[in-house]
């Protein structure tokens, strides 16, 4: 089962069967989405989810709103007559209390949302045939501080979230918390394993760095040492040449701290620069 369908099984084995008002909204953010489509005497939702389907024949039974059920192919339709029962659930309420408006964006994402598996990446999204319903939903999103980003594409209108603390707070939101542990859990394995991939990698092209700068520091001292070179050094200069030849695995810090004199690295890094450009004049 993908992460999508274990999100919308637990919202759909959610009760709140005998709370009229909750079952109207949440109805509400079926119709409003883009797998609800209305003629003049008829809505039909559409969902591919059995969890779904299951929940939509029961808020319409409880709520004693004639439907049709059918099945075409791996679809499950629900068929509503457009008549009084139905009606006033077809308008955008001018306002509603907070579970009100939280069961309408959860009927929204279980009519036509999906959330991708976050092992792989973050995206939620909710399509929409009509910009006023997407717009309504943003608005409802927003007013609890969830950042949803609206797009229109061939006709279709998405809101869409690509980051993962955004989609966590929108899970919540509709009352996913099974779905937010789960969530959080793969988060927070990803952006440790990220840190600890950017670690590895930072010190990777550190030791990189330090690796090739001692081979040239190194080529430069025998260079020196072959053009019989080397006496004419000042001591400072051979000194640090010497303790290079013999650890050059090892840091300009740690260079310094072998010296009898010991320095910082802005004073290895000056000697071992006037060493290379000594070699530089003997190369030209």
């Amino acid at each position: 089962m993908s992460f999508s369908s274990e999100i919308k099984e637990e919202l759909c084995k959610v009760g709140q069967y005998k709370n009229r008002a909750l079952m109207e909204a949440e109805l509400l953010g079926y119709i409003l989405t883009g797998n609800a489509t209305k003629s003049e005497n008829k809505i039909e939702i559409v969902t591919e989810n059995e969890f779904n389907i299951e929940r939509i024949y029961r808020i319409l039974f409880n709520l004693a709103i004639e439907y049709e059920p059918e099945r075409r192919g791996k679809c499950f339709v629900a068929i509503i007559p457009i008549n009084e029962s139905i009606c006033h659930l077809l308008q955008i309420p001018s306002n509603e209390d907070d579970s009100c408006q939280k069961a309408i964006v959860k009927g929204a994402f279980l009519g036509a949302g999906s959330i991708t598996d976050p092992n792989k990446q973050y995206h939620l999204e909710m399509i929409f045939q009509e910009k006023n319903n997407a717009e309504y939903v943003l608005s409802i999103s927003k007013a609890y501080n969830i950042h949803l980003r609206l797009l229109e594409s061939k006709d279709k209108y998405y809101l869409y979230i690509k980051e993962g603390e955004e989609i966590s707070k929108f899970l919540a939101l509709i009352g996913a918390n099974k779905g937010v542990m789960n969530f959080e859990e793969i988060r927070i394995t990803r952006e440790i394993k990220n840190n600890v991939n950017r670690f590895v990698n930072c010190e990777t092209a550190n030791l990189n760095k330090i690796v090739n700068a001692s081979v040239n520091q190194v080529n430069d001292i025998k260079l020196i040492q072959k053009l019989k070179k080397f006496d004419e050094l000042s001591d400072d200069l051979k000194e640090i040449a010497v303790v290079r030849l013999e650890n050059p695995e090892a840091s300009l810090k740690a260079l310094g701290e072998m010296l009898d004199r010991p320095l910082g690295k802005s004073g290895v890094n000056h000697r071992l620069q006037k060493i290379h450009e000594i070699a530089e004049e003997l190369r030209s």
